[in-house]
């Protein structure tokens, strides 16, 4: 029989194999899942498509520049990358073991043979050279090999997820740098007017106090609340620079070489439409941890028949081709030539251990499981929170932008009554200062909305462009 007939025949018995182990099927998430977000009843969100390139909402081109550097140049984004061509390469090396495997070889010996092995007139001590080709196929028949690719396919497609999840989370994070660093600058320049109407009214109430008309305790209230408040400052300073700071290691910088632009916004970033938010169902088959989660179920479902196919024997046609003679000039003149050709069966009969394989794969598989219905879960979880969140978030702004009115039409009072005489200074700078409180609380919640903007946007894992 020749290589011609056997490696076909091989072929045909490949294509009629049965793989062993379960077929994978893909678990049905729940049906309350396809349906709105409980959270999403607000005039504030809509069940509109989640739009690509979502921090181009912002309508901020910084913001843009920022993110493509950090999509571009972000080390974790590299790792992720990385380790996806891991998987791809093994993913061709398991595709790989489909194909006959072919290897060469070649050896030299001097040695003695004994007298009844050399030909007539032969030398006692000689070299012998050997050259020969080997040629072997495993023949599929119980889906060892398509099992492996399979499961391989699967930790390449839980990779590429993987790095999905870091894109996410990287565009988040960058965002919200640049939305704390643009936060904290608001927040500076609504603390220093604070201290500077402190200041007035300390001195202010130093006149009256040498005047007879104030005590010391009034001017020492007034100095302790204006320490309080200068102290602040450097809070704030503090964590506008560890934004900036955490902006440039996003976008793969020193921060001395994050660029000026990216830290003079000084207003909070704000979407002022409603945020679209789409359905739990396309949730999940959005969001990056629920499809590694669900490909990891896949390649552990696969593996339970790699495992299983252990219990059968392995069959394999193999072949070879060479030639020995005395020395490396006869192997290419016509030296005596060999071949053989045959198949190989190899059975292991330890049986209690392959079952032990198999049982410890399904155990693998029912913890992939669980691990998918959990992030399935986690992620309507967190996008249920994030939503709620941010629909409450700009309900105390609404009540702490009604107080800021307030404040600012009773300082415009004050200070028409200051002007009459019916009020002293004092009381104008303390109007005043009421009103700056306000719009420091203001200032503070549009960071706070800001960042629940962002996780909001975080959580629903919307896409992007590179």
């Amino acid at each position: 029989m020749t290589l011609l007939r056997i490696f076909p025949m091989a072929s045909v018995l490949a294509l009629a194999a049965c793989a062993a182990g379960p077929n994978y099927v893909a678990p049905t998430p729940p049906p309350a899942t396809a349906g709105p977000f409980v959270s999403a009843a607000t005039p504030v969100l809509s069940t509109d498509p989640v739009a690509a390139n979502w921090w181009r909402l912002y309508q901020d081109p910084v913001l843009d520049g920022l993110i493509a550097d950090a999509l571009k140049a972000n080390t974790d984004i590299r790792v992720a990358v990385a380790r996806l061509e891991k998987a791809r390469a093994n993913l061709r090396g398991a595709r790989s073991d489909r194909l006959p495997q072919t290897g060469l070889g070649a050896g030299a010996t001097y040695g003695r043979l004994p007298v009844g092995q050399r030909a007539p007139g032969a030398p006692v001590e000689d070299w012998s050279v050997d050259v020969g080709l080997n040629v072997s196929y495993e023949v599929d028949l119980f889906g060892r090999v398509s099992r492996g690719v399979e499961a391989a396919r699967g930790d390449e497609g839980a990779a590429a997820a993987d790095a999905d999840a870091v894109r996410v989370a990287v565009v988040a994070d960058t965002t919200r740098a640049y939305a704390d660093a643009a936060s904290g600058a608001a927040r500076l320049k609504v603390a220093h007017q604070i201290v500077d109407l402190l200041d007035r009214s300390i001195l202010l109430t130093q006149r009256r106090h040498d005047a007879g008309l104030a005590t010391q305790l009034d001017v020492s209230r007034i100095a302790t609340l204006r320490q309080q408040r200068a102290a602040d400052i450097p809070e704030i300073e503090a964590e506008r620079q560890a934004a900036i700071f955490r902006l440039a290691t996003l976008t793969g910088r020193a921060p001395a070489d994050l660029p000026a632009i990216a830290t003079e916004r000084s207003v909070g970033l704000e979407v002022t439409q409603p945020i679209p938010v789409g359905d739990g169902q396309a949730l999940l088959a959005r969001r990056p941890d629920v499809r590694a989660a669900e490909r990891r179920l896949g390649a552990d479902t696969a593996r339970i028949g790699v495992a299983t196919a252990d219990l059968y024997p392995k069959i394999s046609l193999g072949a070879s081709i060479g030639s020995t003679g005395p020395n490396i000039g006869d192997i290419f003149t016509g030296g005596p030539l060999r071949w053989l050709v045959g198949p190989l069966i190899n059975w292991t009969f330890n049986q209690e251990g392959a079952r032990a394989k198999i049982a410890a794969a399904r155990a693998d598989t029912q913890a992939s499981l669980a691990t998918f219905d959990g992030t399935v879960l986690r992620a309507l979880e967190e996008t249920e929170t994030a939503l709620s969140t941010y629909a409450r978030a700009l309900d105390r702004r609404t009540a702490l932008q009604a107080a800021r009115n307030e404040a600012a039409r009773a300082a415009m009072i004050t200070r028409a009554q200051q002007r009459e005489g019916a009020v002293d200074s004092l009381a104008w700078l303390d109007a005043e200062r009421t009103a700056a409180e306000t719009e420091a609380a203001l200032a503070a919640q549009d960071a706070a909305i800001a960042r629940s903007q962002i996780d909001v946007f975080r959580t629903l894992a919307g896409g992007w462009s590179t």
